[in-house]
C-alpha cells in the first residue's frame, strides 16, 4: 500500500494552494507540518479524492484518488471540521459509519473501534454532550471502524487533554507498527516531533523540507535566532554581550535589546552569567522569531 503525489498542484484562479508537491508514503507515521494556511488540508483533500489536482497526480496504490471511490475502502479520513451528528450517541455514530462501509459485523466493528479510542464509558451519550476532545475521539473511531490501511488525520489532537493525546499517539503508533500508513497534519512541532517517523514541512503550498524528525528538528535548531531582552540596565547588558562575542548582532529596540545569535544553546547558557557580571536584573526574555511562519520561511530560503 502506498500514497504518492507527483508534482501535485492545486490552484483556484490566481490563488495557488499547493504548488508542485511530490512525496511517497509507506507504512509508518508521517507528519505533515506547517502553519495554518500552508496547504496541508488541501493536500489531504486531494489524497482522499475530495479535490481534483489542477496539475500532477495523486494516487493510492497506483489508483488516482479523484473519481475512484473504490479506494475509500482502504482510506480513513478525519477532517479538522466537526463532521459529527450531535443528536446521535457516540456508538450510533460509529455504527452508522460501519454500515456505510458495509463491514461484515457492524455492531462488533463499532464496539471494537470505540474501545480503541477509549470512549466506552460515554458511547451511549449524545455527541452533543461531548467535550471537544471526546468528539475528536468519536471521529477517529468512526473512520477506523473498517480497519483502513491508510489513515489521514487533520489536526487530530485539537481539544484533547494531555492524557488523551498520549493515548491517541500510542494508538497511532501501534497502527503504524501493524503496517498502516498514518499521515498526521499539525501546526504544532511538539506533536509531530513525538509521533512521526518522517516529517514533511509545508509552507506556502510548497514542500520546504522532508526527513526524519531528528533531521527536521536539527534544521530548526541550527537556524539564526532572535531574542528581545528587557533588563534593569539594557546598555550595561548589551555591552557585556558584545564583549563576550558569539552573537550576530545587538540592537536597541523600544522593548529593550534585540540579540541575534546562531547558537541558541550557548546564548541561553551565557545570558544569566553575563547579567550577573554586569550587575543587571533580567526582567524578560522573549523569542521574536519562534512562529512556525518564521521557522519555515527560514527552511524555504535555505
Amino acid at each position: 500500500m502506498t500514497v504518492e503525489l507527483k508534482s501535485a498542484s492545486k490552484w483556484y484562479g490566481n490563488v495557488v494552494a499547493v504548488n508542485d508537491v511530490s512525496f511517497t508514503l509507506g507504512p509508518g507515521v508521517t507528519g505533515l507540518l506547517g502553519p495554518n494556511g500552508a496547504g496541508k488540508t488541501t493536500i489531504l483533500n486531494m489524497i482522499v479524492g475530495l479535490l481534483r489536482p489542477s496539475g500532477g497526480t495523486v494516487t493510492v496504490s497506483g489508483t488516482a484518488s479523484w473519481q475512484h471511490p473504490e479506494i475509500y475502502g482502504s482510506l480513513g479520513f478525519v477532517p479538522e471540521s466537526e463532521g459529527v451528528y450531535s443528536f446521535l450517541t457516540g456508538y450510533e455514530f460509529v455504527l452508522l459509519n460501519a454500515r456505510l462501509q458495509r463491514v461484515a459485523d457492524p455492531a462488533a466493528a463499532a464496539t471494537r473501534a470505540i474501545a480503541q479510542v477509549e470512549l466506552e464509558q460515554a458511547q451511549h451519550r449524545p455527541i452533543a454532550t461531548y467535550s471537544k476532545g471526546m468528539r475528536q475521539r468519536a471521529k477517529i473511531a468512526s473512520v477506523m471502524v473498517h480497519e483502513p490501511k491508510v489513515l489521514l488525520l487533520d489536526e487530530p489532537f485539537n481539544g484533547m487533554d494531555p492524557k488523551q493525546r498520549v493515548q491517541m499517539m500510542a494508538l497511532l503508533r501501534r497502527l503504524a507498527d501493524e503496517g498502516c500508513i498514518v499521515l498526521v497534519s499539525s501546526h504544532i512541532l511538539e506533536e509531530v516531533d513525538r509521533l512521526a517517523d518522517t516529517v514533511l514541512v509545508i509552507i506556502g503550498g510548497r514542500l520546504a523540507a522532508s526527513g526524519s524528525s531528528r533531521v527536521i528538528r536539527q534544521l530548526m535548531t541550527d537556524r539564526p535566532h532572535t531574542f528581545t531582552v528587557r533588563t534593569s540596565d539594557d546598555r550595561a547588558l548589551a555591552a557585556a554581550i558584545v564583549r563576550q562575542g558569539g552573537t550576530r548582532g545587538v540592537d536597541f529596540v523600544p522593548e529593550g535589546i534585540m540579540v541575534r545569535t546562531a547558537d541558541l544553546g550557548a546564548f541561553t547558557r551565557a545570558l544569566p552569567m553575563l547579567a550577573r557580571e554586569a550587575n543587571v536584573s533580567i526582567l524578560e526574555v522573549h523569542p521574536t522569531d519562534e512562529s512556525l511562519e518564521s521557522v519555515f520561511s527560514y527552511l524555504v530560503q535555505g
